[in-house]
């Protein structure tokens, strides 16, 4: 089980806000993902939230910043487009890149990518928002726009083309820190054959308990109970000890 940080960027200022909305700046980037990789976290994640909708990325130099002084996989998203961006990526010290707009747009955009870089580096990230019982929407560029395309199918279909996991959150729970949306990820674990992770809504550490009930689920990520001192990765670890699930030391 992978405990990870996730990071909401907006520029060089690290962002928050309740179902991809009222986005608020709220510290620096860099010195959160060094003071979450002293704290002991396992990865993280760093999402550019404008890229897509600007139709650029600026990750790079804020990659390498991160990069310099730590030592754990580092996953990219936002406004990865061509093999030129993903490339820039990966060589400035991120181990994934994470592709959401660009994969609904030109679905074969991922088998590209899996070829040139490897399945293990390339992650779908699904933006979803329920829509019906049972039924989820991906939506793109952070969440702004509708694609009517239906989360489980979209899934199936990137693992059909090459995606070596899957980054799955729910614009519902998002910064609501009411815990996450259990129906989405039981929905999605059961049809998801590639390594899953979860996003959107951890508050208390109960919210854990979800992991215990769908085992293969392979780790969730966090903002607002980080950057708000909610929880601690030393207790979150600690409870799932306690229920028998693996971390990292």
């Amino acid at each position: 089980m992978r405990v990870i940080s996730r990071l909401d960027i907006k520029g060089e200022k690290l962002i928050k806000g309740i179902k991809f909305e009222g986005l608020r700046p709220i510290g620096c980037p860099i010195q959160k993902a060094q003071e979450y990789y002293n704290a002991g976290i396992d990865e993280i994640i760093c999402i550019d939230t404008v890229a897509s909708l600007y139709g650029r990325n600026n990750a790079v130099k804020l990659v390498k910043e991160i990069s310099k002084n730590i030592f754990l996989p580092i996953t990219v998203c936002g406004g990865i487009r061509t093999i030129q961006d993903a490339s820039n990526i990966i060589l400035s010290g991120a181990d994934k890149i994470g592709i959401n707009t660009a994969a609904v747009e030109n679905p074969k955009f991922l088998t590209i990518l899996a070829k040139e870089f490897g399945s293990q580096s390339i992650v779908l990230s699904v933006e979803a928002k329920k829509k019906s019982p049972s039924k989820w929407e991906v939506f793109v560029k952070s969440g702004r726009d509708p694609t009517g395309i239906d989360v489980k199918l979209w899934i199936k279909k990137a693992v059909d083309l090459g995606i070596g996991s899957v980054l799955l959150t729910s614009i519902d729970n998002d910064g609501t820190k009411l815990g996450f949306d259990k129906e989405l990820c039981k929905e999605v674990f059961d049809i998801c054959e590639v390594p899953l992770v979860i996003s959107g809504g951890l508050g208390k550490i109960k919210d854990l308990k979800i992991l215990t009930d769908n085992s293969g689920i392979n780790g969730f990520a966090v903002a607002s109970a980080f950057h708000n001192n909610l929880l601690t990765i030393n207790e979150i670890k600690k409870f799932l000890i306690d229920y028998n699930i693996n971390v990292k030391d």
